[in-house]
């Protein structure tokens, strides 16, 4: 039985050892590459006294970045990735946090790393990469791990302002691997194109599934999301077959008409998550590739990453909402009301999760944790956890799992509840806008409307009011040149909220 991730590593650089593993703008890694860089920095770290401690990556998103992962994981420890897209007192809040054995950093990242609230090793990645490997001491810590054991820490935003750190764990990890890739039919011949930056999760779809199968992953420039044709262009040129992107990143090559000029010639799976995809462009994505799968995935940090998958197997047409399916193997989806009871068939209630596929819970916050894992409170019986998304789901008359909203996105306006994704989906529906997003004012008790295209506020306005009840409709219509993103590529509806664009 396994139970490592490295373990996929060891099995393919056994028969593919010189394929190429990842590759970005500035060089590329073999499987033999990343295996003997990784394992060198595992001996190293271990060599120095790092062991079951919390290893932070501080680097340029490159294919040694992901190697530098492994090599934490080679040495008993887990890494924690930061970047330098994130603000200087966000990372030394998480510094502060974590208090890591060992901070690894490259030429690029190193001066500013030298520049952050943090005394502790600094290591630069080549003076341990390129160092001796210790088979005795990794062979040691292999024989100590467990399938239990974390292998990351991912942070996230926290509503008091402090990020909270998500703990993965082998065991985790290989569930959600093993099921996604049964799903999504991935093999040695996928080639990933990556979109999503290193320090989140999301990225697991692309690095596990290489390690697994050989397959390899290209990550993207991030310029090149500016440009949708250059960046198609790119896909067919690298010859990328399989996109696992946010659904902001796919909408802004549809929307701007851009498979007038040019198609991906070898896409042959589209997998979508963290935002409704709007119908118009889903559709838009299907019609110019007729051949391709498309699944929208969900899931957040907490579990691993997704939990429920939908193949887009039928025309959905525009207002209808986009199932999130059923659960992978291995994952129950649970439903419950405000009284922590199932509700009838078709009514809403919150999404929560049980499974192998739920994290260890936050770092060095057991107040947090024990309030989102909770003991499931439909029996008593034993220990038996789930998780509360703070998501609102129901069922459709298919049996389809549907996302409806955020618990913190439903408001109460004018006597009445509104969940504003209801709103942002009529938007998205005009034919003349490309991307909609709703926030409301609780002290103005006002909504807002954001979009992106052509149409005019006043006409957008007249529209709404042919589709939406008086009390859903929005105050103040503005009109953006380009939706505010987060680093992941999410809208970003804390700006929104503060008036930025």
């Amino acid at each position: 039985m396994q139970r490592n991730i490295l373990e996929y590593l060891e099995a393919t650089v056994r028969r593919v050892p010189d394929k190429g593993a990842f590759a970005g703008e500035e060089g590329s890694m073999s499987f033999r590459q990343v295996y003997d860089q990784a394992r060198a920095i595992g001996s190293y770290l271990y060599r120095a006294g790092c062991y079951r401690k919390p290893i932070v990556v501080f680097m340029k998103k490159h294919p040694r970045t992901i190697t530098a992962f492994l090599g934490a994981i080679y040495g008993g420890n887990y890494y924690v990735p930061l970047d330098e897209e994130m603000p200087r007192a966000r990372m030394e809040l998480i510094l502060q946090s974590l208090e890591p054995g060992m901070l690894i950093c490259d030429e690029h990242t190193e001066g500013l790393a030298r520049q952050l609230a943090y005394s502790g090793c600094i290591l630069r990645y080549e003076e341990a990469a390129f160092g001796i490997i210790d088979e005795e001491i990794l062979s040691q810590v292999r024989g100590r791990q467990l399938d239990i054991d974390p292998i990351y820490i991912v942070f996230t935003s926290g509503s008091t302002g402090v990020p909270k750190g998500v703990m993965g764990c082998h065991r985790s990890v290989i569930d959600y691997i093993e099921n996604l890739c049964a799903v999504l039919k991935f093999d040695e011949d996928t080639v990933f194109g990556n979109q999503t930056p290193l320090y989140f999760d999301a990225c697991l779809k692309e690095i596990i599934p290489s390690l697994k199968y050989g397959a390899t992953t290209q990550l993207i420039p991030k310029q090149l999301f500016l440009f949708p044709v250059q960046l198609v262009d790119y896909l067919n040129q690298k010859q990328i077959n399989t996109l696992c992107w946010v659904v902001s990143a796919l909408t802004m090559i549809s929307s701007f008409h851009t498979f007038d000029r040019v198609k991906p010639k070898f896409l042959r799976t589209v997998a979508f998550a963290s935002e409704v995809f709007p119908i118009r462009q889903l559709n838009a994505w299907r019609a110019a590739l007729p051949k391709t799968r498309f699944y929208n995935l969900y899931g957040p940090t907490e579990t691993t990453g997704i939990c429920c998958w939908y193949e887009v197997t039928r025309f959905l047409e525009e207002g209808e909402a986009l199932p999130i399916g059923r659960p992978f193997p291995n994952t129950e989806i649970i439903l419950l009301d405000e009284n922590g009871r199932v509700p009838a068939p078709g009514e809403q209630g919150e999404i929560c999760i049980r499974g192998t596929r739920l994290t260890l819970g936050y770092y060095r916050d057991r107040e947090k944790t024990d309030t989102a894992f909770i003991q499931n409170p439909l029996h008593d019986l034993y220990p038996d956890k789930i998780y509360r998304t703070g998501d609102i789901g129901r069922y459709n008359d298919r049996g389809e799992l549907l996302f409806v909203a955020r618990k913190d996105h439903q408001i109460k306006h004018m006597g009445h509840r509104i969940e504003l994704g209801e709103i942002e989906a009529v938007l998205s529906a005009h034919p003349q806008v490309r991307n909609a997003c709703c926030v409301y004012d609780p002290q103005r008790r006002k909504i807002t409307a954001h979009y992106t295209g052509s149409v005019t506020p006043g006409e957008l306005d007249h529209y709404t009011r042919e589709k939406l009840p008086r009390y859903m409709i929005p105050a103040i219509f503005r009109q953006l040149t380009a939706m505010p993103l987060t680093p992941n590529g999410k809208i970003d509806r804390h700006l929104l909220c503060r008036g930025g664009s």
